[in-house]
């Protein structure tokens, strides 16, 4: 399934403005999906990651996303939701994967754990629409994200919107707004286990 043309159809069927919470890794991730996205939504920026390590990695990542909002220029004004930082949730929910590979059923749960507190945030903020900035990673399943947002779609009955931010340059877009706003660029995903395997 092309969830890019999947993502263009809805967006020519829609009327109006309707409002999007978007769950963002990091700023750089979003950059290039928030151009993409604010010409045809309200888009409200969802900041949970309970799975960057340390503490100090994961303030610096907050630090940019905030930094990206304040300095790149959008067609809409994007708010930011910041959410309170678990690291022991992410933890607790990847007992027993500790020695899974990288891309494997760990990332799976971290996945999954953030997109469900992004549905039920949208869910409780009557939100027309949820997503995530995951998809702009060659190194991230699509298939997989999308099949887990479908699902938390249905669970809680907010209308996921499918993505493959990758596509149409994405990921090579991300890279040059990253260096036109002097945006940190991580060299690891975010958690303890992605940092050892680095």
């Amino acid at each position: 399934m092309n969830f890019q043309e999947e993502q263009d159809t809805i967006i020519r069927s829609l009327t109006g403005t309707p409002r999007l919470l978007l769950h963002a890794c990091c700023g750089p991730c979003s950059s290039a999906c928030l151009e993409r996205l604010c010409e045809y939504f309200d888009v409200t920026v969802c900041w949970y990651n309970p799975n960057i390590e340390p503490s100090e990695e994961y303030q610096k990542r907050l630090d940019n996303m905030k930094k990206l909002l304040e300095t790149m220029p959008m067609t809409r004004t994007v708010s930011l939701m910041t959410c309170a930082y678990e690291p022991e949730r992410f933890l607790s929910s990847c007992e027993g994967l500790e020695n899974e590979k990288e891309g494997g059923q760990r990332c799976a749960v971290c996945f999954r754990l953030r997109l469900e507190e992004t549905a039920r945030l949208a869910k409780e903020g009557h939100y027309d629409f949820f997503t995530t900035t995951l998809t702009v990673s060659p190194h991230k399943n699509a298939p997989l994200i999308n099949d887990i947002g479908q699902e938390l779609a249905q669970t809680y009955g907010v209308r996921f919107l499918p993505s493959d931010f990758k596509k149409k340059n994405g990921f090579l877009r991300s890279i040059r707004l990253s260096e036109e706003y002097g945006l940190y660029r991580q060299n690891y995903c975010g958690c303890r286990f992605s940092l050892r395997e680095q």
